[in-house]
């Protein structure tokens, strides 16, 4: 382990690579080196035994001594096999270079290979994707807990938190100039005036314009009475310059009482021949831009000159700018329509998604459908994550740690092997005793 750094933190060693080796893993290294001395005592413990019972055997102690003595005999040999072949794992034994030892070191690549094989074989497949999934039962269960109202809550905030971000990592500049693009091509590659047309002419046999028509006649009666003056002298003035005065006043006065009784009558009388006129007039222009070539053509030139107007395209432009807003004063709100309406759909869904078997199966075919296009589409690149971090790994440190997991518990292998070895050597030498007598 590294020393504590200047602050008085313990420090961690770490590999090139970033692999490091905790302080926790130092505890557990004290552990294993607990166990390795307690396998070890056991060890000398019966290397001892076995040479007080040699020594009691050749003493004339009795015939108890070469049990004692095969026993203990038996158990150095478990032992020290089970040490060399522990210890193999991680070094070679007594630093000798004997083949097929040090395996976790010199075998670390192969290891990492073997491992992402093994993943890739037994937990990226297809259909173990599938059963494992449909065994969870994700649409249930997501149903069950979207139908919670904090739950609810939850994901409405989330979504909303989403959003807000979404919107503020997008440059307003590249967001008008899409949308801007968009409708100008969308305008250029459509023909508006058969469009129009169509819905002039559902408005003329529906009698929708007629309340246009109606506004129209009572604001232009309303005009001619307050601006009588003004109407007057416009036709005076137009009159030649050699007629008398009073002739031009009694010509504008005239002209101004028709002109307003005209417009009353055509207010007041639904079946009024002007009326008429205009209804003909529309329903023959609604013609005229779905079939004739020259109108069609004008609407489309009328189009164009008014999409290439500069205040239009600040129009759309700015567009986003108001849109944008509107969304993330509407998601920052929790009592704003946006969110109220995303929490009760969310819960009317968790709440189908309970019950509905039907619903269920098709989120999770939906669910298994994406984790299997993932795991088969990208099987190669999961499985190399592990190949290729198990190979940046420091073979020193990569050993040292894996020791320090699973070191505690090899070193059991060790006192077991010393246990059932002495057994073992007791039971041999006792029916080969009993046999040989």
């Amino acid at each position: 382990m590294g020393q504590h750094a200047r602050d008085g933190g313990p420090s961690h060693e770490v590999s090139p690579e970033g692999f490091t080796y905790s302080a926790a893993d130092e505890e557990k290294q004290r552990g294993v080196r607990r166990m390795k001395a307690t396998a070890s005592g056991l060890l000398l413990l019966v290397a001892i035994i076995y040479v007080l019972a040699k020594w009691a055997q050749s003493s004339g102690a009795g015939p108890w001594t070469g049990y004692v003595a095969a026993a203990a005999e038996a158990g150095m040999v478990g032992a020290l096999a089970d040490w060399f072949a522990v210890t193999a794992l991680f070094r070679r034994p007594l630093g000798l270079p004997i083949p097929h030892t040090a395996i976790i070191p010199t075998k670390k690549d192969q290891l990492g290979v073997t491992l992402g094989e093994f993943v890739g074989d037994n937990f990226l497949s297809k259909d173990v994707v599938r059963k494992r999934l449909r065994a969870v039962g994700i649409g249930s269960r997501l149903g069950s807990w979207l139908a919670e109202p904090e739950h609810a809550d939850r994901v409405t905030a989330e979504m909303a938190a989403a959003l807000r971000g979404a919107l503020t990592v997008l440059r307003d500049s590249d967001v008008q100039a899409v949308v801007g693009e968009a409708i100008n091509r969308r305008a250029d590659a459509q023909e508006i005036a058969p469009g129009l047309g169509k819905m002039l002419e559902k408005i003329v046999a529906d009698g929708g314009h007629k309340r246009v028509v109606d506004l129209v006649t009572v604001r232009a009666h309303d005009w001619l009475v307050e601006h009588a003056d003004s109407v007057m002298d416009a036709v005076q003035g137009g009159a030649p310059g050699w007629t008398p005065r009073f002739v031009d006043k009694k010509v504008g006065e005239r002209v101004y009482k028709e002109l307003v009784r005209f417009v009353a009558e055509m207010r007041d009388m639904p079946e009024h021949p002007a009326r008429a006129a205009v209804d003909r007039f529309l329903a023959d222009f609604a013609v005229d831009l779905q079939s004739d070539t020259d109108t069609r053509a004008r609407v489309e030139y009328l189009k164009r000159e008014v999409l290439g107007r500069g205040e239009v395209q600040d129009l759309i432009a700015s567009a986003w700018s108001a849109v944008r807003s509107m969304i993330v004063a509407a998601a920052e709100d929790e009592r704003s329509e946006l969110r109220l309406r995303v929490r009760a759909s969310l819960l009317s869904l968790g709440a189908r998604l309970a019950v509905d078997g039907r619903l269920q199966n098709k989120v999770d075919g939906w669910i298994e459908g994406a984790a299997v296009y993932v795991v088969t589409t990208y099987r190669d690149e999961i499985t190399s994550l592990i190949t290729d971090t198990v190979a940046g790994w420091d073979a020193e440190q990569t050993t040292k740690k894996i020791e320090a997991h699973i070191g505690r518990d090899l070193q059991f292998i060790r006192i077991n092997g010393t246990v059932v070895g002495s057994l073992a050597g007791l039971l041999i030498y006792t029916v080969s005793r009993v046999f040989g007598a």
